[in-house]
Order: structure tokens, then C-alpha cells, then sequence
């Protein structure tokens, strides 16, 4: 490379990889967002924008014919060779590989807006304006399939352009709308159909291709550094360009520089990190926005100056500038010292080096092992990116906290916690410990450790032990916890679910005042039952490890979370996670949950089989059979995913690896469960009683409007509505499990008007009650953490 009459050699690749960066998604989803407004404000007011055409080709018709094809023939000139035009730069730019993205951003414009009923023909929705267009490049140039073709192609074409060029190719394209107006040839629905498909079709084209590789102003970099008083001689490749800056080794006549280049690419990344943490954590946890990657750039090179004044910074800021294209460099020297480890530096220094960076109201940020060196025996930092001056006590607590994680992995949490303290005493120690988590922890610093989780939990307890404190309580440092989150969808489920049965309250209220208030109470009662029983089979799973009272309380919080999840799945989670806090571990819980879930499936199905025979044939039971077609389908499909799990060999390793393990614990645990009869007969009971206390608290309701049958068909009919619950998309069953019940007592010859109001009666017993009293009892159990 020759720069201005020197020769510089550079040695390594320069291109950047083709990557799919932030502001190429953008452009898919905005482009896609202006072809849907296009398109659907077309069809909403398409007779007004043809009167408003017609209207204004009236209005502003000044030119005449002859006049309207010269000015379109001065115009076509031009437009016809834009293509062509951009096609050349990129042959004479070499970009071979990336000329088929062109190719195919203009067809796929064309194809898009040529196919009819009648196949690939071109569109027949604009005027016929062969009064004041009668040449064939004016009729060619009107054809949206024409501005589509050069929207795509300029999308596609324009990393690899400059900025100036872009502009004017843009401009030149863009001035088809005053040409109209001149010409009186106003076709506006039809001109913005054919821009918002070539913009989508190319930005979808750059995305799925990636951003091309941009040319590196080497040139300007080494103009920048020669105004500095470092003149380079070569250029060597560190880094090759990537999600990071392109990193580069200049050497000069007595020393050497590392040098940074940060491409335009990189801005929209670095803005949508900040927003999302902006969004995620409490104001003090975070630094202020840096508008542009320049203002980042300049802001670690600043920092690298303060913290080089307190004498612990490894490196020396040489320059910062703005380079061509949107590039921007920034220069230092090479990183001073040795990496840390054990025999390089006590503990302790590593702490009075980081007490003194604070004294300065410094926080680091990135207090990982890379980023600490020691040189001449004085501990050092570098790296920067999230130094902030002026920090906030929360991002001085932040420090500590990762500097307590690198150092317990480093050294040993006794001493790191020991050399904390003495460095800044045990109540600030304490305080930042309380970051000490997976949440306040950044992901850097715990990629930087091995076993992170165990070196956080090591560091916990030290400072516990040292500090004599009884406990440390978690900082909360976002703005919303994921307990929070899981509360907020459930609640949405829960307004969901809740829906359908808000439209037919009315008539329910209507039917309450028929009913029997001494049945529903006792239908109420006797529904506890289905909360002693699971209570009980829990509690024989869990070998009695666990309080049977709390047991007992969290059935009723298992209600909510089960019925606004779908297939109840949050009452799962929630019954594992009670028996966790209860002292069991993971996978004893795990276990334990099913284990009671498999019980309560057979038990169910016998006691199915034992009902369904006592209720004899007598009754019609086709409104539970489905139709033959129905089976057959379901016979298929059921087919059709066990062949894919025995053909795909990903999903056969899952299930060998993953499910079988499972099936084989549950399997030895019923073996097991065989051998104590009590504990077995415990556990059957708890879900028997789960399944009859449903069917009695039906049967009440029966009752209470006056209803006639015998509890042997209620049970057949409740454990027939408890299977579809199971087997419904919706949380809760809900539709399903009432459809169900009405139709089953239909079919044993209960009348509508009794059954209808029953189950409703039924389900606000069992399921909705119980459901608006679990939301205040799950909060309790957290309060008491419990869950």
C-alpha cells in the first residue's frame, strides 16, 4: 500500500466476513412494514386514489405530448443506465462473489410484480396513458416492475458503494415522482408498490446473503497516526474483522501501536445493547447512551487517560479520529505486564489496586482476569469498554462483586473475600455481595471462570462466614425480576381462560336463585377432598420429608398455576419447586412429582374402568366416542411422530438419552413403591381421593338445581371431562372440560337445564375459586419463601 509516496506493507486478510448484522434485520422489517401499508392502503382506498389521479393528471397536465417524451427521454437515459452502471463498479471493484445477489434481487422484483391468474405477464392495474406517453421508453419507464427491478438492485448494490454515490443513484431513482407530476402521468398506488417491493426484496436478498465486506480506509488510519508524530512502516493483522473491531499491529521506527478500527456496521448493534439494558436494568445500573460508535470510541479512550493519571492502566490512548465511510480508529500502545495469576500478585494488591481506582470514582466494569496485568509489580487494568467516571454506587458495588468472582476462581474464596474486606471494610463488602448472582453477575465475567455458578455460591458463603452475617439477601438489579415476568403471563392467561366465562355469568346468576345453597356448600366441602388427596400422595412420594401443611397450602396455589398454563405445567414446576425448598434436591423432587403423576394416571384409568362397568351399557356413551375419522386421523398422526422420532437420528439420541432415563426412574420407583404397601396405599388413596372429590363436588351441584342421578354416573362423567382437561390446548381445559361434562350428563339423561348450570356451578367450585384464592396463597408461599 502506498500512502502518500511512502510504501507501507500490510500483511493479513482485510475483508470482513459476510455476516447478518442488526441494521440488515431492521431493513427487512421496515421495508416489510412499508409494503404492508402500501399494500393494504391500496386496496382500503383504492377509488380514491383513482379519482385523486385522474384529478390531478387534470390539474397539472402542462406539458404536451411531444414535450412529455422529451423530458421522459432525457429521464430513461439516465435511469436506463443506473444498472448498468452500478453492475460495471462492481466488475471493476472485483466482487465476483457477491454480483449473484444482484442478479438475484433483480429478478425477484421483476417475477414479484409479473405474476397474474394468467401466469408471468405484466400488471393491467395502472391507466392506459398512450395519449401522453406513446413512445415505448416512456411506456417502459412507467411499468412499476421497472422502479421495483432498480429499488432491489440499489438496496442490494449499496454497501458496496459510497455514501455519495448511493445518495445520487437514490435521488436519480426518487425522481420519477416529479417526472409524473411534469408529464401529468400521476400513478402514485402504482409507483409506491413498485419501490416498497424492490426495497423488500432487496433488504430480504442482503439478509439472507449478509452484509458484504466493506473496504478498510487503511490510508486514512495512516494518515491519522502520522498527524500524531507516529509514522507506520507496516501494518500487520492481529484480528481479522468480525463481531469485534478489526485489530492491527503498526509498527513505526522506534515503537509499536495497536490499532483499532471500528466499522460503520457496528453502530446499530452497539445501540440496540444499550437500549435493551436500558430497558432490563434500574436507571443506576447502567451508563448514559452514547449517541454514535465514535462517542463510544472517544469515551474509552478518555478513560484510558484518567485511569493512566491514577498510574493503573495498561495501556496509553495514542489518538482517536473518524475515517472515510464511517470508520472510526483509535490507536494505542500495546497492553504493559504480565496476565494475572496466583504467583504473579498477592490477592491483596489486586484489591488495593482496584480500592484506588475507586478512591478515584472509577468503576471498571469488566473486572475479568484477561483484563488485569501486572507490570513492574504494580497491578493493572485495561480493556475500558464499560469504565464509567463518576460511577454510581451501584457500579462501584458491581466491581467488587465481579472482582470477588475472578479472584475466588484465581486465588481461593477465603483469601479473595479476606483481601476484600481488608481493602474496603465488611459492611461495603457485604453490601456488594448482595450482586453475588447469575442475574447481577455480567455473562463476561462468568465465561471468564470455570464452574461459575460454584465459584459465585464459594464467594457467597465466605463473605457470610467472614462478615458474621445470618443471611444476604439478593440485590434486585433489573426492573423487573422473572418472577415477575411468570406472574404478568399468568395473569394474561388467567384474563384469557377467564373470558368465556365471563359471557355467560348473566345466565347463571339467573339460575342461582333456583338452586340449593346447602348442596353447594357441601359441594364446596366435600371439594377440599381433591386438596388432601394430592397433599397426601405428595407427601407418601416424598417419603414425609416435607410438612404435610404446606403441602396441603400449595395444592390450592397449584390450582392457579395450573390452570392458567396450559397442560398444566405451572402446577408441575410449582409442586417440584415447593419440594426443593422443603429440602429435597432437584432430582429427588423431579422424581417424587412423578412418581404421584404416574400413580394418579393409573389410578385414574382404574378407576374409570371400575365406574364405566358399574354404570353398566344402558347409558349412551357415543357423545364421548369420536368419529371414525377422527380416529383414523389421530391414529395417523400418532404414526407419523413415532416413524419421525425412529427416522431422525437426533430425536432417537433424545429420546435414548433423555426420555428413557426418565421412564426407567419412574419405573424403578414404582418397583420400589410395590415393596411398602402403607406408603403404596397412602399414595393410592391421595388420588383416588383427588378423582372423587371432583365427582362429589358435581354431584352437589346436580343437586342443588334439583337434578336426579346416581354418583356412580356423575364419577363416569367427571373422569371423562378430568381426561380432556388433560388432553385441551387451552389452560385449564377450559371449553373443553365444560363441553364435556354438559354432554355427558346430556347422555345419561340429565336435561339441559339442569346440567348447564350445574357444571358452571361445578366449575366456579373447583376451578375458579380456588383459582382467584391461589393467586394470594402463591404470593404468601414467596413471601415465606417457600417457592
Amino acid at each position: 500500500m502506498r500512502v502518500d509516496g511512502r510504501d507501507i506493507s500490510v500483511t493479513g486478510s482485510l475483508l470482513q466476513p459476510l455476516t447478518r448484522r442488526t441494521n440488515e434485520i431492521l431493513r427487512v422489517v421496515l421495508s416489510a412494514a412499508f409494503l404492508a401499508v402500501v399494500i393494504t392502503s391500496s386496496l382500503i382506498t383504492r377509488n380514491d386514489w383513482v379519482a385523486l389521479e385522474r384529478s390531478v393528471s387534470e390539474i397539472i397536465g402542462v406539458l404536451t405530448p411531444t414535450q412529455s417524451n422529451l423530458v421522459y427521454l432525457a429521464y430513461g437515459v439516465a435511469i436506463l443506465a443506473l444498472p448498468f452502471v452500478i453492475l460495471v463498479q462492481l466488475v471493476i471493484g472485483r466482487h465476483w462473489t457477491l454480483l449473484a445477489a444482484y442478479a438475484a434481487a433483480g429478478v425477484l422484483a421483476v417475477l414479484a410484480l409479473s405474476i397474474s391468474g394468467r401466469g408471468i405477464a405484466a400488471p393491467q392495474w395502472h391507466f392506459d396513458l398512450r395519449d401522453r406517453l406513446d413512445t415505448q421508453l416512456s411506456q417502459f419507464l412507467d411499468d412499476p416492475r421497472w422502479i421495483a427491478l432498480l429499488a432491489a438492485v440499489l438496496t442490494v448494490s449499496g454497501p458496496w458503494l459510497s455514501r455519495r454515490l448511493r445518495r445520487y443513484w437514490w435521488a436519480l431513482l426518487l425522481a420519477f415522482v416529479p417526472i409524473h407530476l411534469v408529464v401529468s402521468a400521476v400513478v402514485p398506488a402504482r409507483s409506491l408498490l413498485g419501490l416498497a417491493v424492490g426495497w423488500f426484496v432487496g433488504a430480504l436478498v442482503v439478509w439472507v446473503v449478509g452484509t458484504p465486506a466493506l473496504e478498510v480506509p487503511l490510508d486514512g488510519a495512516v494518515r491519522a497516526l502520522t498527524r500524531r508524530g507516529f509514522v507506520v512502516s507496516a501494518l500487520a493483522v492481529i484480528r481479522p474483522p468480525g463481531p469485534g473491531p478489526l485489530v492491527l499491529a503498526a509498527t513505526g521506527p522506534e515503537t509499536t501501536a495497536v490499532v483499532e478500527l471500528y466499522g460503520p456496521n457496528q453502530r446499530s448493534g452497539g445501540a440496540l445493547s444499550q437500549l435493551w439494558r436500558k430497558f432490563r436494568l434500574r436507571t443506576d445500573e447502567t451508563a448514559p447512551l452514547q449517541a454514535s460508535m465514535r462517542r463510544v470510541v472517544e469515551h474509552r479512550a478518555l478513560m484510558a487517560i484518567a485511569i493512566d493519571d491514577l498510574g493503573l492502566s495498561n495501556i496509553s490512548s495514542v489518538t482517536v479520529s473518524a475515517l472515510d465511510r464511517g470508520w472510526t480508529l483509535y490507536a494505542r500502545k500495546p497492553a504493559r505486564g504480565t496476565p494475572l495469576s496466583a504467583h504473579a500478585a498477592p490477592v491483596a494488591d489486586v484489591w488495593q489496586a482496584l480500592h484506588t481506582l475507586h478512591r478515584g470514582q472509577i468503576a471498571h466494569g469488566d473486572l475479568c482476569r484477561d483484563e488485569i496485568t501486572v507490570h513492574d509489580g504494580q497491578v493493572q487494568f485495561g480493556g475500558f469498554d464499560n469504565a464509567e467516571y463518576g460511577a454510581t454506587d451501584a457500579q462501584l458495588q458491581s466491581d467488587i462483586a465481579q472482582l470477588l468472582v475472578t479472584t475466588s476462581a484465581m486465588y481461593d474464596p477465603a483469601s479473595a473475600v479476606s483481601a476484600a474486606i481488608d481493602a474496603f471494610g465488611r459492611e461495603t463488602v457485604l453490601t456488594a455481595s448482595r450482586r453475588l448472582t447469575k442475574t447481577a453477575v455480567p455473562a463476561r465475567i462468568r465465561d471468564s471462570v470455570t464452574d461459575a455458578k460454584a465459584v459465585i455460591a464459594a464467594a457467597r458463603e465466605q463473605v457470610q462466614h467472614q462478615t458474621g452475617a445470618d443471611k444476604i439477601t439478593t440485590e434486585t438489579i433489573t426492573r423487573f425480576t422473572r418472577v415477575q415476568l411468570i406472574q404478568l403471563v399468568l395473569l394474561v392467561a388467567l384474563v384469557y381462560v377467564a373470558y368465556p366465562f365471563i359471557s355467560t355469568v348473566p345466565a347463571f346468576f339467573d339460575e342461582l336463585g333456583n338452586a340449593n345453597w346447602w348442596w353447594a356448600l357441601l359441594g364446596l366441602a366435600v371439594s377440599a377432598l381433591r386438596y388432601l388427596g394430592a397433599a397426601g400422595a405428595l407427601w407418601a412420594c416424598a417419603d414425609g420429608l416435607v410438612r404435610f401443611r404446606h403441602l396441603a397450602i400449595m395444592q390450592v396455589a397449584n390450582t392457579f398455576a395450573a390452570t392458567t398454563t396450559p397442560a398444566g405445567v405451572g402446577g408441575l414446576a410449582l409442586s417440584t419447586r415447593v419440594l426443593q425448598k422443603g429440602g429435597l434436591s432437584t432430582m429427588r423432587a423431579t422424581a417424587a412429582v412423578a412418581l404421584q403423576q404416574s400413580v394418579q394416571v393409573m389410578v385414574h384409568v382404574l378407576l374409570l374402568i371400575l365406574f364405566t362397568a358399574i354404570a353398566g351399557t344402558s347409558a349412551n356413551l357415543q357423545h364421548f366416542v369420536p368419529s371414525a375419522t377422527v380416529l383414523y386421523l389421530v391414529a395417523g398422526v400418532a404414526l407419523g411422530v413415532v416413524g419421525g422420532f425412529l427416522a431422525v437420528p437426533n430425536l432417537r439420541r433424545w429420546l435414548a438419552s433423555a426420555v428413557r432415563p426418565k421412564l426407567q426412574e419412574v419405573k424403578t420407583d414404582l418397583w420400589e413403591l410395590s415393596r411398602e404397601p402403607k406408603r403404596l396405599g397412602l399414595i393410592v388413596l391421595g388420588a383416588a381421593g383427588t378423582t372423587l372429590g371432583s365427582a362429589l363436588a358435581l354431584w352437589a351441584s346436580i343437586e342443588a338445581f334439583g337434578g336426579d342421578t346416581s354418583f356412580v354416573t356423575v364419577t363416569v362423567v367427571t373422569m371423562i371431562g378430568g381426561t380432556l382437561a388433560s388432553a385441551a390446548p387451552t389452560p385449564g381445559g377450559v371449553g373443553a372440560v365444560e363441553a364435556a361434562l354438559i354432554g355427558g350428563l346430556a347422555a345419561f339423561g340429565v336435561p339441559a337445564a339442569v346440567a348447564v348450570p350445574s357444571v358452571l356451578l361445578y366449575r366456579v367450585l373447583t376451578c375458579w375459586l380456588p383459582v382467584f384464592v391461589g393467586w394470594p396463597v402463591m404470593r404468601w408461599l414467596t413471601r415465606n419463601d417457600m417457592i
